[in-house]
């Protein structure tokens, strides 16, 4: 999915022309951390709530604040993943989209991203967790994957990140039965180390059942 495709029409822009009080209260009626300013469809920058409540005149047009705009943008052509990186690098919950020509698009919120990601990630449907960790050189996309199919289970989405202290590999599964025993007991089989796991467990471990049958055996 491309950030086009995530443009919301409704977020106010700001003109040079604008004072700064009319700012102020487009970013508290909006919630936003900040806003686009644009000239003849022209992107010219983002001013800050900060930089607004920094500015004591109200009066003041954004024109004269100019020296606070923060030139950043993301074009419409990128995955929206980049825009989730954006977000987290300049602090912002709204992200403005330029065309090739730099002309402004439009912006994408925060909290629309958030709802993309979880649909990307599969979070909206019904499944079972597993998490691994092992080191880098365990990792292997086909034997994990070989794993789960084994049990008749698919990999609705698959996660990793890396502990930057330890080099650790964190590896998050999401299969798409929320049973998740056998395919539990397959990766225990095969040694990788299971951190977490949510879903249901009708697996009964082996040695439980034995001890079960022997205190059954002795009441006898």
């Amino acid at each position: 999915m491309l950030t086009s495709e995530l443009i919301n029409q409704n977020i106010p822009q700001l003109k040079l022309q604008d004072t700064v009080a009319k700012a102020k209260q487009l970013i508290n009626d909006f919630k936003l951390t900040h806003l686009p300013v644009v000239l003849d469809k022209k992107y010219l920058g983002m001013i800050s709530e900060e930089d607004l409540l920094d500015t004591e005149d109200d009066k003041t047009t954004i024109e004269n604040i100019q020296e606070n705009f923060m030139l950043i943008y993301i074009q419409d052509d990128v995955h929206f993943l980049n825009a989730i990186s954006y977000c987290n690098q300049y602090e912002t919950n709204v992200v403005p989209v330029i065309d090739k020509s730099a002309e402004f698009i439009g912006v994408i919120t925060s909290s629309y991203l958030l709802k993309t990601i979880g649909d990307f990630s599969g979070a909206n449907e019904i499944g079972g967790l597993i998490i691994l960790e092992m080191e880098r050189t365990q990792f292997s996309i086909s034997e994990i994957s070989r794993i789960v199919e084994t049990n008749d289970c698919t990999i609705l989405h698959l996660n990793t990140t890396t502990n930057p202290m330890s080099g650790i590999l964190t590896v998050t599964l999401h299969i798409n039965k929320k049973e998740i025993s056998a395919v539990l007991a397959t990766f225990e089989r095969f040694e990788y180390k299971v951190l977490h796991q949510f879903g249901t467990k009708i697996y009964e471990d082996k040695s439980d059942v034995n001890y079960k049958n022997l205190m059954n055996y002795l009441d006898m």
